[in-house]
């Protein structure tokens, strides 16, 4: 029975071949004529990408059915998506079908659902849109200054755990697996060192939470970030100790390209001091920007990860006022536009991790 749903799936893509090709013959047919050289890019672009990911799915179903151990084959196959907040700064049903929609266009695999209000989104919503465009979501927060569970203050931890716990179930609601980002302390500038009291209410939370997560199913990522904006994650290793210390087997390590262009001695120390306890990575420009036009070391990073045999999830990740929220933007100094225009980003995005990485 699997190997016939893997060969009619196979099927149904080397069928959408042709319409792939004819679409990119087209596309290069439309650049004679006068219709502006980022229509024509964005064109190619997309027909490329749409013919290229026919291909990709066939060796991804072809992979998975070789091993029975592979039953989920996003989460097994370095599946790649995009932040919401390349496409849109909250979750209305037209700001969530904008980036739902734009990820599938895009030929991403999911995209990544922001829950620093895990109220404001609206799960059965959520699910409906995921698939009727056929790709999934993850998902992703930064806690509060008075909801974080790092903080000495047990009512704060309290309210950190809460607003984790909420997190997990909103994330649960519309089918997601991954809860990740700064799940472990408040996304700001810390003035002091984290202290004893403070790690070990962070340590319980985690336990807490990363039980919550195994009930529904799911795995809880704790994002690595710079010395501005955390006191307890700031290397691959930080946050590597602070999996064995939760000793949950769902507890995995999100490295952030941005950040580890800051703390890491090299982005593959940083690949080697997470092991196996990688699960997710942001790429991400040190602008913010455009992938490639920054001074990251993001061949480093994905020659990195090839060496690991890394396969799990991928996400392009990009901030620009013109999209995210002025309370957000200011949260990650996030003082200029590095770009207007969405899809033309996410396009030119998809295209730099496909040649370098999947």
């Amino acid at each position: 029975l699997i190997v016939m749903v893997v060969m009619a799936a196979a099927l149904r893509s080397l069928r959408a071949l042709p319409r792939s090709m004819s679409r990119i013959k087209q596309a290069r047919t439309r650049t004679r004529t006068p219709i502006g050289p980022l229509c024509r890019r964005r064109a190619c672009a997309c027909a490329r990408a749409r013919a290229r990911s026919a291909c990709r799915r066939i060796v991804v179903l072809a992979s998975s059915s070789s091993s029975s151990s592979q039953s989920s084959p996003p989460s097994q196959s370095a599946a790649v998506g995009v932040h919401a907040l390349v496409f849109s700064g909250s979750w209305s049903r037209d700001d969530a079908l904008k980036a739902i929609a734009g990820a599938a266009k895009a030929n991403y695999d999911f995209v990544e659902i922001p829950l620093l209000s895990p109220e404001a989104v609206d799960g059965p919503m959520t699910k409906d849109l995921l698939e009727e465009h056929g790709i999934f979501a993850t998902a992703s927060l930064g806690l509060a200054d008075d909801a974080d569970i790092s903080s000495e203050d047990n009512d704060v931890a309290r309210r950190g755990e809460e607003l984790l716990n909420a997190a997990v179930d909103t994330c649960a609601s519309f089918g997601g697996k991954v809860l990740c980002g700064v799940t472990y302390s408040s996304l700001r500038k810390y003035d002091k060192p984290l202290t004893a009291k403070g790690r070990d209410n962070c340590v319980q939370a985690l336990k807490n939470v990363a039980k919550r997560c195994s009930d529904n199913g799911m795995t809880l990522g704790l994002e690595v970030v710079n010395r501005y904006e955390t006191n307890v994650c700031n290397t691959a290793r930080d946050a590597a100790t602070l999996c064995d210390d939760v000793g949950a087997s769902n507890v995995f390590v999100h490295l952030d390209s941005y950040h580890m262009n800051i703390e890491e001695d090299s982005m593959e120390q940083a690949v080697l001091d997470a092991g196996d306890k990688l699960g997710y990575v942001h790429i991400g420009e040190a602008h913010r920007g455009y992938l490639g036009q920054g001074q990251c070391d993001l061949d480093g990073l994905f020659a990195s990860l090839k060496k690991s045999k890394y396969s799990g999830y991928v996400a392009f990740e990009s901030f620009s006022r013109a999209v995210v929220s002025d309370d957000l933007s200011n949260t990650l100094c996030v003082w200029r536009d590095m770009w207007e225009d969405s899809e033309d980003l996410a396009v030119s995005a998809r295209e730099y991790i496909r040649d370098r990485f999947v």
